[in-house]
């Protein structure tokens, strides 16, 4: 496998693929080391967690150029990915010791609930945010005592990889977290046909996760799943407009619009529309499209050739009403696109995973609910507005799993995190987590 930096277009790795046997080899490593990892101390558990973390945290520059050179995202979105995996890994480790279970009053004696870690679990991340998305799955099914197979994305592998040695470094013992780089066709699904792996947690797109769901099917195997997404982000008349605007670009256009959250669907109140049209091309003129190693850089070019041509195919002749500029000469470049499209056009309803919003006019709070839930998706969401029962209200009517209100951001590893219908199952971050990395057992002793 060649690997390329999206913005220059140079070869930066190559690297032979993991066979099948590999994933065998990587699984009998990590169901060897599951008894002593299971039988560790919590506190002990904790504390290598905590030295893997501190570890990270000791190479965030050199994680961070890894991401930028394999991925293209900004050096300063990098940066804050590999500190945030740090903080990823202290929050679970600090995690170990309190995920508790229970005693419930019984006639006859006590009975007293515990839960008990998995075994082997695959772990399968995709390429848009490739060390991010490796953590919040590695945090978890540790802490709880499990035993994990990674595979990442094959065209994103770079910090994942350097992230498994750093385990190693930091004292986790050998055969408790495994990497394996290879396609999803043969490496992935090898994790998901491997009778000793319990569980396979996959972030992807949807198309996959329900060839997972059937392959998982067949074993009963448990299965979580971070999915696409088509997020609505509704701006009523009475939201401040100005602020609703300026967060609006960072919301659809971070990362190059490669983010299952991003909020690629804009509803605005269609006596607010011209205003807040203004102001949101004002802002989408002012995000910065360049060097990916530029810190002043807002977003990088697209993940690979290949995918610049699937984005594409959605916006070459769509007419916009604002399109960005990009740079000259080799990379991946796609520029920021702002559109109004006829609400039929199928870029109102798929997830392009590119740089490109429509705007969408709604008369009333009804009508605003009815677009938002017009979806297959439901991930995440923005509500605008200045009025706190109307928040209320329309929150609890959208069919989407993370939102927020006055804010695009909604997305914290302290906090569930997950989708409603095709964009998923199961939750990520928080102690939530932990329930879909262990089973609960019930005992009772008589008295």
């Amino acid at each position: 496998m060649i690997l390329r930096n999206p913005a220059t277009e140079e070869v930066i790795h190559e690297f032979r693929h993991a066979t099948v046997d590999d994933v065998d080899t990587a699984v009998a490593k990590a169901k060897a080391a599951g008894p002593a990892w299971r039988a560790m101390a919590p506190a002990d558990r904790a504390r290598l967690m905590r030295r893997f973390a501190d570890k990270v945290a000791e190479h965030v520059d050199e994680l961070a150029l890894l991401e930028t050179q394999n991925m293209g995202m900004p050096i300063g979105s990098a940066r804050w990915c590999a500190n945030a995996v740090s903080d990823v890994l202290h929050y679970f480790a600090g995690a170990v010791e309190k995920h508790t279970g229970s005693s419930i009053p019984v006639a006859g004696g006590i009975d007293v609930t515990f839960h008990e870690p998995l075994g082997v679990v695959g772990l399968i991340t995709p390429w848009n945010f490739p060390m991010l998305m490796a953590s919040w799955k590695i945090g978890p099914a540790l802490a709880a005592g499990n035993t994990a197979v990674l595979k990442p994305a094959e065209i994103t592998p770079l910090s994942t990889v350097r992230i498994g040695e750093l385990a190693l470094e930091a004292g986790i013992p050998d055969g408790v977290l495994n990497v394996v780089v290879g396609p999803g066709s043969t490496v992935g699904w090898r994790l998901v046909e491997h009778p000793d792996v319990r569980k396979v947690a996959f972030t992807g797109s949807t198309a996959v996760g329900k060839r997972l769901m059937q392959g998982c099917a067949d074993q009963v195997k448990r299965l979580t799943l971070e999915l696409g997404g088509k997020s609505a982000n509704i701006v009523f008349a009475d939201a401040d407009l100005e602020k609703a605007a300026a967060a609006a670009p960072g919301a659809v256009f971070d990362n190059s619009g490669q983010d299952c959250c991003a909020r690629s669907r804009v509803l605005v109140q269609r006596s607010a529309y011209d205003r807040f049209m203004e102001l949101f091309i004002d802002a989408a003129k002012a995000f910065t499209v360049g060097d990916p190693m530029d810190p002043a850089t807002a977003m990088g070019p697209l993940v690979t050739a290949d995918h610049l041509a699937r984005v594409k195919k959605y916006t070459d002749g769509l007419d916009t009403v604002f399109t960005g500029e990009v740079p000259s000469g080799p990379g991946y470049w796609h520029p920021v696109m702002i559109a109004a499209p006829d609400y039929a056009d199928p870029i109102c309803h798929e997830e392009v995973f590119g740089p490109v919003v429509v705007v969408i006019p709604f008369d009333d709070e009804a009508d605003a609910i009815r677009i938002c839930n017009d979806s297959d998706y439901g991930l995440s969401g923005s509500v605008w507005t200045q009025d706190g029962s109307k928040a209320i209200r329309v929150v609890r009517a959208m069919e989407a799993g993370t939102l927020s209100v006055n804010s695009n951001s909604s997305v914290r590893y302290s906090t569930p995190f997950g989708g409603f219908k095709q964009s998923g199952l199961g939750r990520e971050h928080s102690m939530h987590v932990l329930d879909h990395y262990t089973e609960l057992k019930n005992v009772f002793f008589a008295t």
